[in-house]
């Protein structure tokens, strides 16, 4: 697809994989939105790479169905859409305290996996009434999960189980979605300095980045932008979930 002024919405664009993702569509020419619940750092962001910013919970149907149609009267249709909003609390099934809160399994859930389907669905029927081009295409839909799903640690019950469905979703939704001639893809990242990771201290970094076998250092959410635009650029990548990890495969602690 076309960069050029396609309407583009990235959820959690504010920060971190999100703003990695923001800054690298908005240089390839395309018209963003970014969804947040970060405010200031969110109309930040925007204003610096001329997008808008819109205030939005993903895992709200009604806060999500205002934020498309807002960024549908600033931009048009999207025609590209990047979830990156989640959050990642850790939390072992039974533990000193006894066994997990139900209601912290599900706000992870809730977040994750529906906030997920949630921009998926809203973005899948905006890209259908959209104009093709050569290929037929309309859309892509690009999702963020983890190699978590894959080999979740202890104390990743939650988080494992959310990203494990996001990757299930793919190659289901991009059948579905193809009638449309929409694409849909997830990147599942490793190790990464985004604004949590940066909180940590720098001996705790290094132990990290050790533990990755090539290269040896965190990644940095300008190369995960990097994915988003080759996923965008190439038309027959679809249905695929594209690890990005320096080849690492997770211990169980």
């Amino acid at each position: 697809m076309d960069f050029k002024d396609v309407p583009a919405i990235v959820t959690g664009g504010a920060s971190g994989l999100g703003e990695g993702s923001a800054r690298a569509l908005a240089a390839a020419g395309a018209r963003v939105a970014i969804l947040d619940l970060q405010e200031e750092r969110g109309r930040q962001v925007a204003e610096e790479i001329g997008g808008i910013f819109v205030r939005c919970d993903v895992s709200s149907a009604e806060s999500a169905e205002a934020a498309f149609a807002a960024a549908r009267e600033a931009h048009g249709p999207c025609g590209i859409v990047v979830n990156c909003a989640g959050i990642a609390p850790a939390g072992k099934i039974v533990g000193k305290e006894g066994p997990m809160p139900l209601e912290n399994f599900n706000k992870v859930i809730q977040i994750n996996l529906v906030g997920s389907f949630n921009i998926l669905r809203l973005a899948a029927a905006e890209m259908a009434n959209r104009e093709a081009n050569a290929d037929g295409e309309r859309g892509v839909i690009i999702n963020t999960a983890s190699i978590a799903a894959y080999e979740g640690q202890i104390g990743q019950v939650a988080y494992s189980a959310s990203k494990g469905g996001v990757v299930a979703m793919t190659l289901q939704s991009a059948r579905e979605l193809a009638r449309s001639g929409v694409r849909v893809n997830t990147i599942a990242p490793g190790i990464f300095m985004t604004p949590m990771m940066a909180g940590f201290p720098q001996e705790v970094q290094d132990s990290l980045a050790a533990t990755l076998p090539f290269p040896q250092r965190l990644g940095k959410p300008e190369e995960y932008g990097m994915l988003v635009e080759q996923i965008v650029k190439n038309p027959l990548l679809n249905g695929e979930t594209i690890r990005l990890d320096c080849a690492l495969r997770m211990a169980p602690r």
